[in-house]
């Protein structure tokens, strides 16, 4: 895989590291533990400079953050409500979770995004949630950026850093990254088989509330 992202950089330089983040972050066939990386070692090894590497990273991956963003926002909630009243299950949610992320955007909204762009498999997820709720759009930007470039520069440093064994890096990384997404699917599967005992409770709770 890294063979193939080493020769697309060098045959389209910046070009190539923004499109293969773009490509990561709206359908991710290739890591950014991978681009990235591979990028910084080019930069050290080529007519390419570390700043350069990371702004071009930063610009692709920011690129694909804005569209689901605008996909999410158009969407809007009054759809997504609908979606979930008859579907919700499809997605392990219910209108109560989504009350509760809307809260937690509206106390740390900047925070979640910036902390989000930081997680591996969170990193495409978040934007959702925010242009769902709305987020202001300069907010969004300005966190965005700012999280994507930190893990972007951090990526890219590393391969830079260590020069031909910039393999070293996907092998720390990318164990994180299945971690996380285990992690992902062993709560879908957990939230399936609890379903109808969770909407229960809730429902008696909601109940036991009424005068």
């Amino acid at each position: 895989m890294s063979d193939w992202v080493i020769r697309l950089i060098d045959s389209t330089g910046y070009a190539g590291v923004f499109l293969l983040m773009l490509l990561e972050t709206v359908f991710p066939p290739i890591p950014s533990e991978v681009i990235m990386p591979v990028a910084g070692l080019r930069a050290a090894n080529g007519p390419m400079t570390l700043g350069g590497v990371v702004a071009s990273g930063t610009a692709g991956a920011m690129a694909g953050n804005l569209f689901w963003y605008v996909v999410a926002r158009a969407i809007g909630v009054g759809r997504l409500k609908r979606f979930i009243e008859r579907r919700g299950r499809w997605l392990a949610l219910d209108w109560c979770d989504v009350e509760k992320v809307e809260r937690l955007f509206g106390r740390f909204g900047s925070w979640v995004v910036f902390a989000g762009r930081m997680l591996p498999t969170a990193r495409t997820m978040i934007s959702v949630p925010a242009g769902f709720l709305r987020m202001h759009l300069a907010r969004f930007f300005l966190w965005s950026a700012f999280g994507t470039a930190v893990w972007s520069g951090a990526l890219a440093l590393a391969g830079y850093g260590l020069g031909l064994q910039f393999g070293r890096v996907e092998e720390i990384v990318g164990p994180v990254s299945s971690a996380i997404i285990a992690l992902i699917v062993l709560g879908y599967a957990w939230r399936q088989v609890t379903w109808d005992r969770r909407l229960a409770k809730r429902a008696g709770g909601r109940a036991d509330t009424r005068p």
